[in-house]
C-alpha cells in the first residue's frame, strides 16, 4: 500500500458487501487513469466477485469469523490487502464500520452515501427522506473518518461524518417509492459523483484537511467556466411537439434569470394555441439579435435566420425595412421588437401571416389590432421592475447571461455569450479604396446582424437595413450567391446595387468577393486571417471594392 498518488496512473482498492456497482462503473470509465488493483468482500457469495473477475480485476474475501472482534477483522483485511499497490481505498455498499485500525494503516479511504450529506445519515437515506418529504436528494462521496470509539462501540453522531469530497443533487418525483429514488440516486447521482472524485484524486488535485473536515480540490474554483456545471431548471410547459409531432418535448424555466426571456414571456392572447417547440427556438433568435441595438429595431426571424432586420427613427419604419429585405421568407415568421409596439406597427404585421410577435409591451391599440389574428401568439418581455436603459430601450435587453450552452449526446457544449461589438476606430482598412462614413455605419449594422445567421452566412446592407441574407452554407461563395440572388429576386425596394457585405469567416479565396462585386458590392467588413487574404485584397483592388478586416470572426453554427 502506498501514501498518495503522483501521476494519473493511480491504482485503487475497492471493498464492497454485494454488488459493488459503483466499484464497476468505476473500473469501466477508469476516471483520470485510475485503475483497480484488488476488490475485496466480506461475503463469499457478493455478486461482486464474479463481476470484477470478469473484467480481469484480481479479488480477496475476508469473511468475519463468530466471535471476531471488529478490529481484528480490520487488520486481516490489511493483511489481504498488503500484496497489493494501491493509492486510494473505495468503499461500495460495504456494511462494516471501520475504526482506525483500518484507517490509520490505509491511503485516504472513500465511501458514496445516497443523500446530500449531513441530511440523511445512516441505513435509510432514501426512506428518511421520502418520510421528511425532501424535493431534492442526492448523493455524497466522502472521506470515511473513525466512528469507532475505544470499546468498538459505533459513534452515531461521527457516521458519515468525513469530509464531503463532492455531491450531486437529484430530483424526488412525485410517487416515488424506496426503489424508484435508490435507483435514481445511483445512476443520476452516484455513478456521476464517485468517477469525478476518483478522477479528482487520480490528478493529484484533491487536498484532505482532516482538523477542519474539509476537501479543496485544486482548479475548483468557479469562475466564468467552471470545473463542474450544475443545472437546475423547473419544467414550466409540456409542448404539443419537439421539432417534429413525433418528438416529445417541454420547455424548462431558470427562474433566477432578469434578462428577457421568451421563456419568462407572458402570451397576452390567452386564447391563442401554445407556443411550439420551434416557435421558442426561433423566437429566442429573433430576441438575442434586437437586443444588439439601441435604436429602434426590428427582425423578421424564420428557422433561426433572420429573414431582415433593421433600425430607424421609428419602430414602425424598422419593422418596414425588415420586412421588405425577404416578405416571401417571412411568412410565418417571427417578429421581435426592441420598442413598445404601437398601433402603426402592429397594423403592418398582421398584414401577412406571423408565428410570434415579441416586444417589450404594447399600447391598448396595438393589442386590439394584433389580436384581429386568432393565433397570432402575442408575448410580453417588458422588464417587470419597469426599467429603461440610457437609450431609450428596456434595462431588461442588456445581456446578462454570459454564457450560451448546446446539449450533446453524453454532454454540453458550454462557451461565453458572443457579446462582440465592434467600433469604427476597430476596423483595419486593408484595400486602396477606404470606406465612407456611411458605408461603415452600414457594415458595422450588419456585423452585429451576421452574428445571428447560421454559417457559413453573408449579410449584404444598405444604411442599417439588410438587403440579403445567404445563411447556412457548406460553401462561403454560395453564400454570397444566395444573398444576391435573394436581395434582387425577393426583396421589395432593395437592391445589392452599392450595398456593403458583411462575412462572418475570412474568405478563402477571392472568388467570394468577384461575386460581390458582380451583385454591385461596394465594401466589404471580414476578419481576414486566410493564407490567402493577399489573394482576396488583390481582388478587392481590381474591382475597386473598399475592405476592413476586423481580427475577430462571428460563426454561429447552431
Amino acid at each position: 500500500m502506498r501514501g498518495g498518488a503522483t501521476s494519473s496512473d493511480m491504482n485503487v482498492a475497492g471493498m464492497a458487501s454485494n454488488r459493488g456497482r459503483n466499484l464497476l462503473n468505476i473500473a469501466d470509465r477508469a476516471p483520470g487513469g485510475a485503475e483497480f488493483a484488488v476488490i475485496l468482500t466480506n461475503d463469499a457469495d457478493a455478486p461482486v466477485l464474479e463481476k470484477a473477475a470478469e473484467r480481469g480485476i484480481p479479488t480477496e474475501v475476508v469473511e468475519r469469523a463468530d466471535g471476531e472482534s471488529r478490529r481484528e477483522h480490520e487488520q486481516r483485511v490489511l493483511d489481504a490487502l498488503d500484496g497489493y499497490d494501491f493509492d486510494l481505498v473505495t468503499l461500495d455498499g460495504y456494511m462494516r464500520l471501520l475504526s482506525e485500525t483500518f484507517l490509520g494503516e490505509a491511503p485516504t479511504t472513500l465511501n458514496v452515501h445516497p443523500s446530500l450529506l449531513p441530511s440523511f445519515p445512516g441505513m435509510d437515506a432514501w426512506g428518511d427522506a421520502l418520510d421528511y418529504g425532501a424535493k431534492v436528494v442526492g448523493c455524497t462521496v466522502h472521506v470515511v473518518t473513525n466512528a469507532i470509539d475505544e470499546d468498538g462501540e459505533i459513534v452515531e453522531e461521527e457516521v458519515d461524518g468525513g469530509p464531503v469530497v463532492t455531491q450531486e443533487p437529484v430530483p424526488v418525483y412525485e410517487g416515488d417509492d424506496e426503489d424508484a429514488l435508490a435507483d435514481r440516486v445511483l445512476y443520476e447521482g452516484e455513478f456521476r459523483a464517485y468517477p469525478r472524485a476518483v478522477s479528482w484524486f487520480a490528478e493529484n488535485r484533491v487536498t484532505v484537511d482532516y482538523e477542519a473536515n474539509r476537501v479543496s480540490v485544486e482548479g475548483d474554483t468557479g469562475g466564468g467556466l467552471p470545473s463542474r456545471l450544475l443545472s437546475s431548471e423547473d419544467r414550466a410547459a409540456d409542448l404539443r411537439y419537439g421539432e417534429n409531432p413525433h418528438q416529445d418535448a417541454a420547455v424548462y424555466a431558470d427562474n433566477t434569470v432578469d434578462e428577457a426571456s421568451v421563456v419568462h414571456a407572458d402570451q397576452l392572447n390567452e386564447g391563442a394555441k401554445a407556443l411550439s417547440y420551434n416557435n421558442y427556438n426561433d423566437a429566442d433568435g429573433a430576441l438575442n439579435l434586437i437586443k444588439e441595438f439601441d435604436a429602434p429595431a426590428a427582425a423578421v426571424i424564420k428557422h433561426t435566420n433572420p429573414a431582415g432586420c433593421a433600425t430607424a427613427d421609428s419602430l414602425a419604419d424598422a419593422y418596414a425595412d425588415a420586412l421588405a429585405t425577404d416578405p416571401k421568407s417571412a411568412f410565418g415568421g417571427i417578429v421581435a421588437l426592441n420598442r413598445e409596439c404601437d398601433e402603426e406597427t402592429a397594423s403592418q404585421i398582421i398584414d401577412s401571416f406571423k408565428e410570434v410577435v415579441v416586444a417589450p409591451g404594447y399600447t391598448d391599440a396595438a393589442l386590439e389590432t394584433l389580436f384581429e389574428k386568432e393565433n397570432l401568439r402575442v408575448l410580453n418581455v417588458s422588464d417587470k421592475i419597469g426599467r429603461t436603459g440610457s437609450s431609450g430601450r428596456p434595462a431588461a435587453y442588456d445581456v446578462t447571461e454570459t454564457l450560451t450552452e448546446k446539449k450533446l449526446v453524453g454532454g454540453r457544449l458550454v462557451q461565453e455569450r458572443d457579446t462582440q461589438s465592434l467600433t469604427a476606430a476597430a476596423l483595419e482598412v486593408v484595400t486602396e479604396r477606404e470606406p465612407t462614413d456611411e458605408q461603415v455605419e452600414a457594415m458595422l449594422f450588419a456585423w452585429q446582424t451576421i452574428k445571428h445567421v447560421k454559417s457559413n452566412a453573408i449579410v449584404l446592407a444598405k444604411g442599417t437595413e439588410t438587403v440579403g441574407v445567404g445563411a447556412g452554407q457548406v460553401s462561403r461563395v454560395d453564400a454570397v450567391e444566395i444573398a444576391d440572388m435573394k436581395a434582387r429576386k425577393d426583396a421589395e425596394g432593395k437592391s445589392p446595387e452599392g450595398s456593403v457585405m458583411a462575412s462572418d469567416a475570412f474568405f478563402p479565396f477571392p472568388d467570394g468577393i468577384e461575386k460581390a462585386a458582380e451583385a454591385g458590392v461596394e465594401a466589404v467588413i471580414q476578419p481576414g486571417g486566410s493564407k490567402n487574404d493577399d489573394m482576396v485584397i488583390e481582388a478587392a483592388d481590381d474591382h475597386n471594392v473598399a475592405m476592413v478586416m476586423t481580427g475577430q470572426r462571428a460563426f454561429r453554427h447552431d
